[in-house]
């Protein structure tokens, strides 16, 4: 395998020259150009034979979630690696989920990075260290819910039944509750489950398999 050919995506040229400089420091990479927006990433993705794009997820005309998205359907073969100062699990779960295959904290080494993109060229993950840890927990406590972002039993019995068809006020009269805790479960539904309204988070639900789920976990 030749030289590891690298993208740095970052809005900062401040940032993407001290990161190419770095980068130039080891004999396995090369790096063949930089973006400053989503947008001219994925054009140059397209143009550059690039094995490995270093990305920012925070930019200014495309989120780094829907680049990566973006890249990995366009060009399955390249990978992605995030380079954050984002230190949040959902952050991190929603890179991987869009497909990259390391997620790199900008407060990293430059071990870290280094072995990040090696690893993502040769097929591998990486994550940061100090995220290690922490996606452990968070993947433990979601297997333990199967999948559902954090929900509360209530708040997963509330989305059944808005999936089911019922109003706000329906599940209020079900569940002897007031239509404004209602809306405030909802509220907070929508915010984990990352949707804007009732009808997607209703997909949502019927796509997880929320009802069966339910009936397995009454016992019947």
């Amino acid at each position: 395998m030749g030289r590891i050919k690298v993208l740095v995506v970052d809005d900062h040229a401040l940032v993407r020259e001290g990161v190419k400089k770095l980068l130039s420091e080891d004999s396995r990479l090369e790096v063949v150009g930089e973006a400053g927006s989503g947008q001219e990433a994925l054009e140059l993705v397209a143009q550059l034979p690039v094995d490995v794009v270093l990305l920012d997820i925070s930019m200014p005309d495309m989120g780094g979630v829907e680049v990566c998205r973006e890249i990995k359907r366009s060009r399955p073969s390249v990978a992605v690696v995030a380079l954050t100062v984002h230190d949040q699990e959902e952050y991190c779960l929603a890179m991987l989920e869009a497909g990259a295959s390391g997620y790199v904290l900008k407060e990293s080494s430059a071990d870290h990075l280094i072995e990040a993109i090696i690893q993502a060229a040769r097929g591998g993950e990486y994550l940061s260290p100090q995220l290690a840890g922490k996606m452990v927990k968070w993947f433990s406590r979601a297997e333990s819910r199967r999948g559902l972002c954090g929900l509360t039993p209530r708040e997963r019995e509330i989305l059944r039944l808005l999936a089911s068809g019922l109003s706000n006020r329906e599940i209020a009269r079900q569940l002897y509750l007031s239509e404004k805790t209602v809306k405030n479960h909802l509220t907070s539904v929508f915010q984990k489950i990352g949707v804007s309204d009732r009808t997607q988070a209703a997909l949502w639900a019927v796509k997880r398999g929320l009802f069966e789920l339910e009936v397995n976990d009454s016992g019947q």
